[in-house]
This record gives C-alpha cells, structure tokens and sequence, in this order.
C-alpha cells in the first residue's frame, strides 16, 4: 500500500498562516515589469549615487523632479540607458562635464531614456547623468503589490501620501536602473511639498529647508547601499513617536514612527511592539543593520511594505491572533532578509520572502513555545501552489517571479510559504545549532560585518551563496536537497509498504532525482529517524498495528 508520512518532514507541505496576508491575492490589474535580464546598455556602467531632487505637488497629483545619477563605466558605452515609466515626461538630459552640464540628445520610448553620452566612454571613466522630468506618476491601483503613488486623505480630508513600487520598480517615479543587481553607495533625497506636511523618507534627516512659496523641502541621506525598490516617499500631517533602542553592538538606534494624528494613541501602543520585535531580531541575526540612519516606521494607507529604514505600515494596528503585530514584524525582517541581504536577481527572491516569512514562526516559538511554533506552520497547508519552482536558474522580473501566469493578475505565494517549508525541513535535516548558525551567517558572513555601518555590511546574495554557507556549516553535502525544493515545482513523494513485521519506504521525485532526506516514523509512543540512502529506507515495526 502507499502511505503518506510525515512528522517534521517535507512530505505534504504546509503553508505559513500568516503569509496570507501577503500573497495570494488576486490583483485586478497587472504591474509593470521590474528586473530581468540586463541591456548591455545598462550592464555597461554601475550605479555609485543617486541624487533625487523632487516636488510634489497634492492639488494637481503631479511630481517635477531632477535626478542626477552618478556611475562608473565598467563596458565600452555610447548610450546610457535609464528606466522611466511612459506615465512621465522627460523635458532634458545632460551630461555633467566638469563645471558645465552638456545637453544631451535623447530619446524617451517604451518606458527607458536612451541618452546619447556624445562619445563612447571607456571603463575607468565616471559619468554623471541628469534628468529633468515630470508629470502625473501612475496612480498604484492596487497598493502595494501593483504600485504607484497613492494619493489618499487624513480623516480630517489633509493630504495622504505614499509610493509603492516593488512589483513594478522604482522607475514609477524617479529614472533609475531599474534592476536588483546594482545598487548606489549612497542617495539624497530632497522632497519640496507644501509646508503643512512632512516628509518621512529613507535614512537620515539632514535638515529642513523652507521656501518663499509656502513650501518646505525635506533633506534625506541614505548613508549605505540601497535597493531601487526600498526608496520610499511618505507624505502626511505626521506627528511622531520616538525613542531610542539600545542595539545588541553598543549603539544607541534613533526610532521613529511617523503617525496620522487621529491614531497617536494607537501608536505609542505599536511602538512597544516596534522595540521588543527589534529585540527578537536582533537577538536572532545580529545587529540592525542600519544603525548609522535610523529604524522608521511610517503609517501608509496601504498595508506594508520594507522601504529600508523606513517601514511602511498600514496594517490599522490590528494584532494577529497570537497576540503581536505580523505586519510589522514581517517587514521589519525584511531589513535584514531584503535590505542587507539583497537577491541578485529576481529568481532568488525567496530569499527575501521565504526567510523572511519564516521569521514568523521563530517568533511565535520564542514567545509561546515549540506547539505554537508548529500550529503556525499547519494553519495554511492547501494554499500551497506547486506549480514553478520557487528558485529557477534563469533570470526573471517580479512579474514572472512572483504573479501567475497566464494574466499574472494573481500572486503566487511558493516564495513565501514554500521557502518558509524549506528552511523548517532545513533545520530538521542539519540540527539546531548548524541552522541557527546559518541564519546569523546568512545575514553577517563574517561576524567582524556586524559591527560595520558604514555599508560594507550590504551585499548581494544567490540560492547558490545560501546553499554554499550551508554545506560548509553543516559539513553535508546538500545540492540533493536544494535541487529537489527549490529548483522542481513538483514535491516528492515518500511511498510506504508494510510487508510482515517491516516498513519499507521510498522516496519518489521529479525526474528521479536523488533524495536522501530521513524520515521520521512513529511506532506506539516511540519515534524513529530512519536514514535514507538512495532514497530508501527500511523500519522495523513489528506487530505494531499502529505508525505514522
């Protein structure tokens, strides 16, 4: 006969509960492709600042802006290309030349600037790109899996403003090289909005300016690398709530959130919560990793999303039904899982949604014990999908990532919860001290990074890095794993005949690939781990009418 086993094992695989409210939802409209495979173009120079400098405009939903992208030219280059979504115009490009900024000819088509650099520049040399455009940016139609500006209002009708643009990219609103594999040193951004509103944004506040049209122009200066998608406007009547967290490397880290008025209170409330989910990361993975700017939190009228240094949470304070705040804690992790540790290509995204997702149920057995840590990973077992492999080997964009084909209009949440289930079979095949050693060293390679904040504690990762640190903590071989979970849509099968007094178990896999996962089988009140070499194993169970 053929039965299904499981105990802790990766045989019918469950999903998070929690990681509901972040895929699986059907969308209504599709985003615009971000990522994907590079234009030499674009692969031909490399990002090292971006200086943003835009004004928004509430009454008429319009931006003006001025961005300057300095690169280093790495390829031969004759054109420099930039992502613009079409929603926008370009008014000019030019090319700063010493103290004299040269006009550039240009043209602006299908949603990329192709600027022409008046020669071809060779690798060594450095550039600096300025763009100035403006117009009405795509209104995010639904927030924040298809993206845009969101343009909503306070309760007393006071202007409420965010940006979205995972999905889509960062070239919604501002021309940037829109792929996950180069990101600047450092940006600035100056916001100019009118003077009864403030402007939360990314890393540190430098200063505020004030202008003679009853204006004001907010400084920010993100002071390490940052991914095109973590920049993040936020633009409110906020009061604020701050206080200081005495951070696991000695510093103490500035937070704030930034609150609507009306919900102050609810405020003061989540920023408890804020500190103490602080606390339990940081105990876990190491330092936060941006301790030189800030954490910050700003309410959004969509639900979250993990703009690096300043959360956007939009979650109505509403707590899971174990007691804490999910949407906050899942995006704060992404700090970590996201924002230090960034996937080089969209392919590799379950490294940012898998971890992080995984996250949850760590939290829940630190707060309530080993029951709830397992409640947590049963609660969602039939929303698993199957049908792509969670990690390919061919590069994608967060469209074909993360939303389904054929009309991509629903997310497909195998990068959430399929990663979630690959770390916790993970944990149950390397022990407890191998794993929890891999998640610190996932974030921090070398432990001297954690006490880095300058941004040399950033960097890229692939499926291939994660599955590298872990064969080399645990000292097993694991590429038969890694392929099998993360490379194949299809789970494998574990097939289970008694014959007289023994059990014998086989695992069957796409493609007949070699699987060797152990298996853990329970006879009365006893539970065996029976090795499987070749995929194969055998138990002695003898008169027991009763295993699982």
């Amino acid at each position: 006969m053929n039965l299904p086993l499981f105990l802790r094992c990766f045989l019918t695989l469950i999903l998070l509960w929690s990681a509901g409210a972040f895929s699986q939802r059907h969308l209504g409209a599709r985003p615009t492709d971000s990522g994907g495979p590079l234009l030499p173009e674009q692969a031909g120079y490399d990002v090292t600042f971006y200086d943003l400098k835009i004004a928004v405009f509430p009454d008429s939903k319009t931006i003006s802006g001025e961005v300057t992208v300095h690169a280093n030219i790495v390829h031969p280059l004759e054109w420099f290309v930039l992502d613009l979504d079409s929603f926008l115009t370009v008014q000019q490009v030019s090319l700063q030349e010493g103290k004299h900024a040269l006009l550039l000819k240009f043209r602006h088509e299908n949603g990329r600037i192709w600027a022409h650099l008046k020669r071809s520049r060779q690798p060594g040399e450095r550039v600096a790109i300025t763009v100035q455009y403006g117009g009405a940016p795509r209104v995010a139609p639904r927030p924040p899996w298809v993206g845009g500006f969101t343009w909503s209002q306070t309760a007393d009708g006071q202007p409420w403003i965010a940006t979205s643009n995972q999905s889509d990219g960062a070239d919604l609103w501002w021309p940037c090289k829109d792929h996950p594999s180069d990101e600047p040193d450092s940006l600035a951004l100056h916001i100019t909005v009118p003077k009864s509103l403030t402007v939360a944004s990314n890393g540190r506040l430098r200063r505020i300016s004030t202008g003679p049209d009853d204006t004001a122009t907010y400084h920010w200066f993100v002071s390490t690398p940052i991914n095109n998608y973590g920049v993040a406007l936020n633009i409110a009547p906020y009061k604020t709530i701050t206080g200081g967290y005495q951070s696991v490397s000695g510093m103490e880290i500035p937070v704030t959130y930034w609150v609507l008025p009306e919900n102050y209170d609810k405020g003061k409330i989540l920023f408890k919560q804020i500190l103490e989910h602080l606390a339990f990361y940081e105990k876990l993975l190491g330092p936060y990793p941006f301790r030189a700017d800030k954490y910050g939190v700003a309410e959004t009228p969509f639900l979250g999303m993990e703009h690096q240094t300043i959360i956007a949470y939009g979650a109505n304070y509403s707590n899971a039904p174990h007691g804490y705040d999910i949407l906050h804690h899942h995006e704060l992790g992404h700090e970590w899982w996201g924002n230090l540790v960034t996937a080089l290509d969209w392919r590799d995204f379950w490294l940012h949604e898998g971890l992080c997702s995984y996250m949850h149920p760590l939290y829940l057995e630190h707060l309530r014990g080993r029951e709830a840590y397992l409640q947590a990973l049963a609660g969602s077992r039939l929303r698993m999908r199957n049908e792509r492999a969670v990690a390919p080997r061919h590069s994608e964009t967060t469209v074909e990532r993360y939303f389904v084909p054929p009309d991509y209009l629903e997310s497909d949440g195998d990068v959430f919860n399929k990663g979630v289930w690959v770390l916790h079979t993970l944990r149950y095949l390397i022990g407890e001290e191998h794993f929890f050693t891999l998640l610190r060293r996932m974030a921090y390679p070398d432990p001297a990074l954690e006490r880095v904040t300058d941004g040399r504690q950033c960097r890229f990762a692939t499926t291939d890095d994660f599955l590298a640190l872990a064969e080399a903590i645990s000292g097993q071989q694991l590429d038969w794993f890694f392929e099998v979970y993360l490379r194949q849509p299809e789970l494998p099968r574990l097939n289970a005949k008694r014959e007289g007094k023994q059990l014998h178990l086989a695992w069957e896999t796409p493609g007949e690939l070699p699987f060797s996962l152990p298996v853990e089988v329970k006879i009365g009140d006893n539970v065996r781990r029976i090795d499987m070499p070749g995929g194969k194993g055998t138990v002695e169970i003898g008169d027991a009418g009763e295993f699982s």
